[in-house]
């Protein structure tokens, strides 16, 4: 991916989702040729010349510090996850070209410690997968094969969450809220291209996810950021029906930016039943394989 058109694209979105009126400002006249602010007035607001700014807004954020670019966050209003974001960016920015030509080679699997995999299939009552910055599901627990069976007899390779959500015609059945869901992880992929914008697997998949999905195209092109690490997960899971499950998702500290998602329903809830269910039946259908 492009890191200058990416830096230029996600500033000038956020730039232009704002209003003077937002940002404090008086807005003069009516025929403003732009949707949001002017690059003069994102560049006072964030206290510095037009100049630095529109060499910023052009994807160069080489040498740029950090007290800068808070003041560009506070300046576009930058949430959390934006946040990050920016700082990704210009640390990509100021990385050297031996390790930009390093970082672009394909990289070795990724590798679950047996020591993770011990933990997840000790948490008989909790589905649980763990996932990498692309979504690859890399492993998971017995429970969490049954509550995901949808995702993963679908998927000829590793199972992908994203490929899932946008190739799979069943993903909009298996998941209530599909819509916002799938927002989430355009988002969730693109923070990781901020993080890892040389990571040739994570270039693939966004390659084809943009040809074969109109609707993953669109909001790809929206530059949205977002963190996604607890909630509701509202499923009809082929076997039993409607599901609610909360969950949390965990960042594993073996530097590999690995994700443990773990999932669970209120003691003595219907979900909590359904959840026992399918344990029971994962069971069964091992012992007869």
């Amino acid at each position: 991916m492009d890191h200058r058109s990416e830096t230029r694209d996600f500033l000038t979105t956020r730039r232009n989702r704002i209003t003077p009126e937002q940002a404090g400002l008086p807005a003069y006249g009516s025929n403003r040729r732009v949707p949001g602010l002017r690059r003069e007035e994102a560049a006072m607001l964030a206290g510095v010349s037009v100049d630095y700014y529109t060499r910023l807004e052009r994807g160069n954020l080489t040498g740029v510090s950090d007290s800068v670019l808070e003041a560009l966050a506070r300046a576009l209003h930058l949430d959390d996850a934006e946040r990050e974001h920016l700082f990704d960016l210009a640390r990509q920015a100021n990385s050297g070209p031996a390790r930009t030509a390093q970082a672009s080679r394909r990289r070795p699997a990724q590798q679950i410690r047996p020591g993770v995999q011990h933990i997840l299939d000790a948490m008989t009552g909790a589905p649980a997968y763990i996932r990498n910055g692309r979504l690859d599901i890399l492993a998971s627990n017995a429970l969490g094969r049954a509550v995901f069976a949808p995702i993963f007899d679908g998927a000829a390779r590793t199972p992908n969450l994203a490929r899932f959500l946008f190739l799979d015609p069943g993903a909009q059945d298996f998941y209530h809220h599909w819509e916002q869901l799938a927002e989430d992880v355009v988002a969730l992929l693109r923070g990781e291209a901020g993080r890892d914008p040389y990571d040739r697997a994570l270039t693939d998949l966004i390659g084809e996810l943009t040809t074969r999905s109109e609707v993953f195209r669109t909001w790809w092109a929206a530059h949205n950021v977002r963190l996604h690490r607890s909630g509701i997960k509202h499923l009809h899971h082929p076997v039993v029906g409607e599901l609610n499950l909360g969950y949390e998702s965990m960042e594993l500290t073996d530097g590999q930016g690995l994700r443990i998602n773990a999932y669970s329903a209120e003691p003595g809830s219907t979900d909590r039943d359904k959840l026992d269910l399918l344990a029971s039946w994962s069971a069964t259908t091992a012992d007869r394989a």
